[in-house]
């Protein structure tokens, strides 16, 4: 048996069972990440907001970084973004795989980057497969797209409206559909 934390194990992109020992501590973090949404997602004040999303994640948020709430998060502690980054209303991340921003990134509303999966076989369905997404820089991510395990978004890509997106996407792309395609170079 491992001595490695269930966090880290998460981070290192290794499959959680519904029967390992330590799974029961992904819900209580959840708990508590759930008590400082209500209270982010209930301020008003843009510095309050990131006062209280650097406590969810763990690190400092930048000054530049402004999030529309609501904003949903399980966990928080493997999020880290970047500089000058916008997150509109209504984004859900799900982080226990990891999401990277990086700087200049823009994500509109109802977005939902999602890093961990399930495997589709009933046996094994309730185990958790974490693949962590990377955002790169000046990335835009449009209206109610979903960004699905293990993605890396290229530098300047663009995301349509809708879009959900299983693969990676090359730099300075536009993608669209679903499951998103390339729709042109920009």
């Amino acid at each position: 048996m491992s001595n490695t934390d269930i966090f880290e194990k998460l981070r290192n992109g290794e499959a959680i069972s519904p029967n390992d020992p330590d799974a029961y501590k992904m819900l209580a973090a959840s708990y508590a990440t759930k008590k400082l949404l209500v209270q982010m997602n209930n301020a008003t004040e843009p510095e309050e907001i990131r006062n209280f999303l650097s406590q969810i994640t763990d690190a400092e948020i930048d000054s530049t970084v402004n999030v529309f709430t609501p904003f949903y998060i399980n966990y928080g502690k493997h999020i880290k973004i970047g500089k000058n980054v916008f997150i509109n209303f209504d984004c859900v991340f799900l982080d226990l795989g990891g999401i990277t921003i990086d700087d200049n990134v823009f994500i509109a509303p109802k977005v939902s980057v999602l890093s961990e999966g399930h495997p589709t076989s009933i046996e094994d369905r309730h185990t958790l497969i974490p693949k962590a997404i990377h955002i790169k820089k000046n990335a835009w991510i449009g209206a109610g797209a979903t960004i699905l395990p293990g993605v890396t978004i290229g530098e300047n890509a663009v995301v349509a409206a809708g879009a959900v997106v299983s693969k990676d996407i090359a730099p300075n792309t536009v993608v669209g559909g679903i499951p998103a395609k390339f729709i042109k170079n920009i």
